[in-house]
C-alpha cells in the first residue's frame, strides 16, 4: 500500500521535521502521489490544496509555490496516474494470445492499487469532460489508453472495448469501497468472485476500506 503521508520532508518552507533533505523533484513526487490519493478520495471540487498538504506532510503555501493552482495540482497528478497505468500495462509480457495479454495486463492493473487513490482519480478526472481545461486532458488520456489498447497491445475492438468496461467496473468497485460487502452480501461476494478470481485477497488487503480518509 502507498504511504501517503508516512515520510516527511526536510525543508523549513515545506514545514517539515526529519533530517534527510530531499531533492525538489523528490518533494514534488511525494506531493503528487499525496495528491492521487486525496483526489482520488474527495474529487476535484472537493479537494483543496491545503488537504493535500497535510497529506503529504508540508505546508500549503510550498504546495501552491510548486504547482500554482489547484488546477495545475490535478493536472500533475492525472498525468502521473496515466503514465503509471501505461507503464504497468507495457511491463505485462507480450504475448501472442490477445486473451493471455489481457488476462497479464488486467493483473498489472490491479497491482496498481499499491498506489492508493490511482484507479479512483481516473474516474474523477472521466467526470470532468466539461471542465476546460481538465477535459482535454482527461479525453487526451482516454483515447491514449484506447490506442495503446489497439495499436500496441494487438487488441481487437471488441476486446478493448471489454478490457475498458472491466477497468471501469473495477474503478467503480474501489471508488465505493466494496470490499467492506465482501461475504456480507452474497451478490456482492459473487461480483468479487467473478471479477478476481486468483487475486481477491491481494483486493481484499490493499483496496480502500469505508473507515480511511483515502
Amino acid at each position: 500500500m502507498s504511504s501517503v503521508g508516512a515520510n516527511r520532508i526536510d525543508d523549513a518552507d515545506a514545514g517539515t521535521e526529519t533530517k534527510g533533505r530531499m531533492s525538489s523533484d523528490e518533494r514534488r513526487e511525494q506531493i503528487v502521489e499525496a495528491a492521487i490519493a486525496v483526489f482520488g478520495a474527495k474529487g476535484y471540487v472537493g479537494t483543496t490544496t491545503d488537504d493535500v498538504a497535510r497529506a503529504a506532510s508540508v505546508s500549503q503555501p510550498y504546495v501552491v509555490r510548486l504547482f500554482g493552482t489547484k488546477e495545475n495540482l490535478f493536472l500533475a497528478a492525472l498525468g502521473s496516474a496515466l503514465d503509471r497505468l501505461l507503464a504497468a500495462f507495457r511491463s505485462a509480457p507480450a504475448v501472442s494470445d490477445p486473451h493471455a495479454r489481457g488476462e497479464l495486463m488486467g493483473q498489472t492493473y490491479l497491482n496498481l492499487l499499491e498506489v492508493r487513490g490511482l484507479h479512483q482519480i481516473l474516474s474523477q478526472a472521466f467526470l470532468l469532460g466539461a471542465h476546460p481545461v481538465i477535459g482535454p486532458a482527461a479525453r487526451g488520456g482516454f483515447a491514449q489508453v484506447w490506442h495503446f489498447l489497439r495499436d500496441e497491445a494487438g487488441f481487437s475492438p471488441e476486446d478493448a472495448q471489454k478490457f475498458l468496461a472491466t477497468g471501469m467496473l473495477i474503478n467503480t468497485m474501489v471508488g465505493l469501497r466494496m470490499t467492506e460487502e465482501y461475504g456480507r452480501d452474497a451478490g456482492m461476494t459473487e461480483l468479487f468472485d467473478e471479477c478476481f478470481p486468483v487475486s481477491i485477497q491481494m483486493v481484499l488487503d490493499e483496496a480502500p476500506r469505508v473507515d480511511e480518509p483515502w
